[in-house]
């Protein structure tokens, strides 16, 4: 699995029937919300995504493409909506960070209870959805401004539009299947001095 950013800019997705936006609705987007980050703010809570925060995920995923385009060197035509410039995607970011702080809060049981060690919760006084878009956020700019920067990679496979994190020195694709996409177009150029199309 990919760092939460990085996974947000995967929710666009292309394939043979053309671009698809995995947390188009507030349902898709509570369900993502809850699958990628069970330990945001009020986890439970994160289903009543509504418009406002599917606006704001989407947003931030946008502004992240095109931070990790630029941290890349990507050049393939941009997949789904753009969030503009450099300086755009930016403020779209350092807004979502601000939108919904949070902050840790102790737990100390009581010493008869055996309920186990002091636990870290913790709390925001936002809406869960809007709290994990802000965390994600915050974790965005750790990425993009810490050691793993290097690492961020665009799937370079035929028809691929996902990023990746080089985790092992010879990983040069998002996952195997597109790996197996880009041996199949390299033979096929070299036998048949053409490109092969998907599909």
């Amino acid at each position: 699995m990919e760092p939460l950013p990085v996974e947000l800019m995967n929710t666009v997705r292309a394939d043979r029937d053309g671009v698809h936006d995995t947390i188009a609705d507030p349902a898709a987007a509570a369900r993502w919300l809850r699958e990628a980050h069970p330990h945001a703010p009020d986890a439970a809570g994160v289903g009543i995504a509504g418009w406002e925060a599917v606006a704001e995920l989407r947003d931030l995923r946008d502004a992240l493409r095109v931070l990790a385009a630029a941290a890349t060197g990507d050049d393939r035509e941009p997949a789904g909506p753009s969030a503009g410039d450099l300086a755009t995607a930016v403020t779209v970011v350092n807004r979502a960070c601000a939108r919904a702080p949070s902050w840790s809060e102790l737990h100390w049981p009581d010493p008869d209870d055996d309920n186990g060690g002091p636990e870290r919760a913790v709390r925001t006084a936002h809406a869960p959805a809007l709290a994990a878009v802000a965390a994600i956020a915050e974790e965005a700019v750790a990425l993009f401004a810490g050691p793993d920067r290097a690492l961020l990679r665009a799937c370079r496979a035929p028809g691929c539009v996902l990023y990746f994190i080089r985790n092992h020195p010879r990983r040069e694709w998002c996952s195997d299947g597109c790996g197996n996409r880009a041996r199949v177009a390299r033979h096929y150029h070299r036998h048949h001095g053409g490109s092969k199309e998907d599909g």
